[in-house]
């Protein structure tokens, strides 16, 4: 299952030429980048781990595709995103999100369904990823 999150995530994964494209159009209009990463891409779970502090002053791309080469060679099995930050309005809110790494294996998610009050129905998802599995393969 591929997880489809972020801008671009029905497109073939983004070369790093197409990566520092972005990257630049983020850098023309002023939004700051960060790099984010977790094992656990819940659609709920919009809270990734920081990969370093938000790069607020870096003017270039090519030093953010290094961050983000740094950030695979790191947890190269989990997933990496790009997030840009438009502060414009003394808010910071992301304007762009997109997935530069994805690990090999994608787990996927399945629908679980419970029964309540009555003949109601419950349905929530749950992400393999964080299934009972074998142990020391999460964390």
């Amino acid at each position: 299952m591929r997880i489809t999150q972020g801008t671009f995530s029905f497109l073939p994964d983004l070369t790093n030429e197409q990566i520092t494209k972005q990257l630049q159009y983020c850098l023309n209009n002023g939004w700051a980048v960060g790099i984010e990463y977790t094992d656990d891409p819940h659609p709920r779970n919009t809270y990734w781990e920081m990969f370093g502090n938000p790069m607020f002053d870096l003017r270039d791309a090519a030093g953010i595709l290094q961050e983000i080469e740094q950030a695979r060679k790191t947890f190269p099995n989990h997933y990496i995103r790009v997030t840009a930050f438009d502060s414009t309005h003394t808010v910071e809110s992301v304007v762009m999100s997109f997935i530069v790494n994805r690990p090999e294996n994608e787990p996927g998610f399945r629908l679980v369904r419970q029964e309540i009050d009555g003949r109601r129905m419950r349905y929530t998802i749950e992400s393999y990823a964080v299934a009972a599995s074998a142990e020391g393969s999460r964390y």
